[in-house]
């Protein structure tokens, strides 16, 4: 009898797991925590008037929780409508609902139920500024960005809007205000996807084009052109990144002279692996562009958070 139960208590740990690691991938939830990562540090890097009144634990707790239910119900939506073209895709084929572990009901319920929840956290305990910001990154990223990928490469474009919009829903959580610095800051993410999302499409190519996807800014797949506007995106975050010393976003003393010194030395790089790419254009160079936009995204927050005003 003790083996039995045993044997039924194992079974049912190994189900509950299985299930934790599919909802796990349904949210994307490495993505989701580096896109939410950039909310909490723009709230904690905006002049928090919020956090005089309500705890600062609780607040950034609750912004991060919110952040993680609204991007995961945005990727929830992006996978249960994308569940054929993921079947076919070497990278994507495992995911919970193309492969049916999960059906479309249940993923459903979950982005919607994860959304509202999501949503209402802002509004309720932050402001309704950030709730509406919080519901059109989801919109925009679920129902336009996610089919336009099929018809025109301008989905890059339109898919940088929400991929930004988490450090502008970090600000105006703290604030209520549409104002420069959360404005600085969404350029900032904004302009980083570009080089960030062509040297994942680079190296993804034949798995896009199988499933019709068009990502690439060239009709001809990796390219020259591909890789100058690579270049192109990476430059134009130079002049972004020495916005926040100016603005007031940064302390005018040490603090800020070195946070803007690290990130010109960011973009700078950001721009040499992309020169690299156009110069080798092969798959190791758009790695380096990939790997190099990870480190970029996380030390620029950083720095521009210890270097604050």
């Amino acid at each position: 009898m003790s083996t039995e139960k045993t044997t039924i208590a194992n079974s049912t740990s190994f189900v509950l797991a299985t299930k934790v690691k599919d909802y796990f991938q349904l949210i994307k939830f490495t993505l989701s925590f580096m896109v939410v990562f950039s909310t909490v540090v723009s709230f904690l890097i905006a002049p928090n008037e919020i956090l005089y009144v309500r705890s600062k634990v609780i607040s950034v707790l609750l912004l991060f929780v919110g952040g993680m239910l609204i991007t995961g119900s945005a990727n929830a939506i992006n996978q249960v409508l994308e569940k054929n073209t993921d079947a076919i895709m070497k990278r994507t084929a495992k995911r919970p609902v193309a492969s049916g572990r999960m059906s479309v009901t249940e993923a459903t319920t979950f982005a919607v139920l994860a959304g509202a929840i999501g949503i209402f956290i802002l509004a309720y305990w932050f402001n309704y500024q950030s709730a509406l910001v919080g519901l059109f990154s989801l919109l925009l990223y679920g129902f336009v960005y996610t089919p336009l990928k099929k018809i025109n490469s301008v989905a890059v474009l339109v898919g940088a809007i929400p991929g930004a919009l988490p450090c502008l829903i970090g600000w105006v959580a703290a604030t209520s205000e549409f104002s420069i610095g959360g404005w600085i800051l969404f350029g900032i993410q904004f302009l980083w996807q570009f080089p960030h999302f062509w040297a994942i499409a680079w190296l993804a190519h034949q798995d896009y084009t199988k499933a019709g996807f068009k990502l690439l800014p060239g009709d001809k797949g990796p390219t020259k052109f591909t890789a100058l506007q690579t270049i192109i995106y990476s430059a134009m975050m130079i002049p972004f990144g020495l916005m926040p010393y100016f603005v007031g976003l940064t302390d005018t003393g040490t603090r800020g002279i070195i946070c803007m010194a690290i990130l010109f030395i960011c973009n700078l790089w950001m721009v040499y692996v992309s020169v690299l790419l156009f110069k080798n254009m092969d798959v190791k160079s758009a790695r380096k562009v990939m790997f190099s936009s990870y480190f970029y995204l996380m030390i620029v927050l950083l720095a521009l958070f210890v270097g604050r005003a």
